[in-house]
């Protein structure tokens, strides 16, 4: 079997998957059906991995299908078409399912599940891939450790400014922090962020896409 079809049919299976609904780890099961949100191809050679869907993107089924979105390409530099061409753009969230809200209506961390089940495997079948954006806490922790580009776990902010550390791996990693409108204070306090590492993103993006 070939990899590209080994990737298919595991994208297929993840597609089917119930394993947070009928088999949960822990207490609780997805509160409601599961819709995966998973694009990747064989060809990408940038892969978006985030957090988890939105309610949004759960309706949709199109990844960052709202106003963090919009952030994240004006932060990428490049607009709907290339963002959501996945022959070169791939997006992989920790969670592929929208987990639902908590008692004050903020998402739940992503499903435990899906890095249990799938994310090795999926991963060891994007051999293409060249970069990782790292989208939010979650998704930095467990590729820097996947890459071995990291041995603790540290806060988000300090892994953001370390962002240099992680720019001679294979693939390389540029961790980003969520462009949610609730980290604007977050973008005001961190004006590197913007001078410094937003220009590097950009020419990665432009020399990948």
């Amino acid at each position: 079997m070939t990899g590209t079809l080994s990737l298919d049919a595991l994208l297929r299976d993840i597609g089917a998957c119930r394993i947070c609904k009928d088999a949960p780890l822990g207490a609780h099961p997805l509160p409601h059906e599961p819709r995966p949100v998973v694009r990747v191809t064989q060809t990408a050679r940038l892969l978006v991995a985030s957090q988890a869907p939105g309610i949004r993107v759960h309706a949709s089924g199109l990844p960052f299908d709202d106003r963090s979105g919009d952030r994240l390409r004006d932060w990428m530099g490049v607009d709907a078409a290339t963002f959501y061409d996945t022959r070169r753009i791939a997006f992989a969230p920790m969670g592929f399912c929208f987990p639902g809200y908590d008692g004050a209506g903020a998402d739940l961390p992503p499903r435990r599940e899906c890095a249990r089940h799938w994310h090795d495997r999926l991963f060891a079948l994007l051999p293409r891939v060249e970069t990782v954006l790292t989208v939010g806490g979650y998704a930095q922790d467990y590729h820097l450790a996947r890459l071995g580009l990291a041995t603790r776990r540290e806060p988000m902010t300090q892994t953001v400014r370390r962002w240099r550390d992680f720019s001679g791996g294979t693939p390389r990693v540029i961790p980003l922090p969520h462009p949610s409108w609730r980290n604007t204070g977050w973008l005001k306090k961190n004006p590197w962020f913007e001078t410094e590492l937003l220009p590097q993103l950009r020419a990665e993006v432009a020399r990948l896409v």
